[in-house]
């Protein structure tokens, strides 16, 4: 039984039983989660300490009728499945050979990051002597005598007359 059935069955709260057990030192056993577990000659024990405290005595006078052996707390161990081990040295072995590829990923993107710096600096080589080219000074390039066309004086001043664009369809 656990502590609330105990108190329930007694007639007195759950931290009354829990204090008695711990104010007396009452060896109780527990469940994996702590909790105490109260068996048939517990109750009994409860039961006559319960009855003294009634009939007027304190809690730090009464000593315990039944006084049993000392009992420590039963704790139920965590069972590990014998491959356990197995599992452990897969995920390590995984965890090597991810470690082993992303090292691998990694060095060949340095490579490729490399190699597109060295392209870049080779067009940059290129751009600079064809600019070092067109820097030259205006006196060393030769220009032509005569202008490629022919100006006419007479016509610079006067305008060509604009004509609208239906005339031109349809020869107006």
């Amino acid at each position: 039984m656990n502590s609330s059935e105990v108190a329930k069955l007694l007639g007195v709260s759950t931290s009354t039983i829990q204090r008695w057990v711990k104010q007396l030192n009452l060896p109780m056993e527990r469940n994996e989660r702590g909790h105490y577990t109260f068996k048939d000659e517990d109750i009994a024990l409860l039961e006559n300490i319960r009855e003294q405290i009634q009939n007027g005595a304190l809690l730090q006078d009464i000593a315990p009728v039944n006084e049993k052996q000392s009992r420590k707390a039963t704790v139920k161990a965590v069972e590990v499945h014998p491959d356990m081990d197995k599992i452990l040295l897969m995920f390590s072995d995984l965890e090597r050979r991810l470690d082993g590829k992303a090292d691998s990923v990694t060095a060949y993107q340095l490579l490729q990051h490399r190699k597109e710096i060295e392209e870049l600096q080779e067009q940059v080589a290129a751009l600079s002597a064809a600019l070092e080219k067109w820097a030259q000074p205006a006196a060393t390039i030769e220009l032509p005598s005569e202008p490629p066309f022919a100006l006419d004086a007479a016509n610079l001043g006067k305008r060509k007359k604009k004509r609208k664009m239906m005339s031109l369809f349809f020869g107006f």
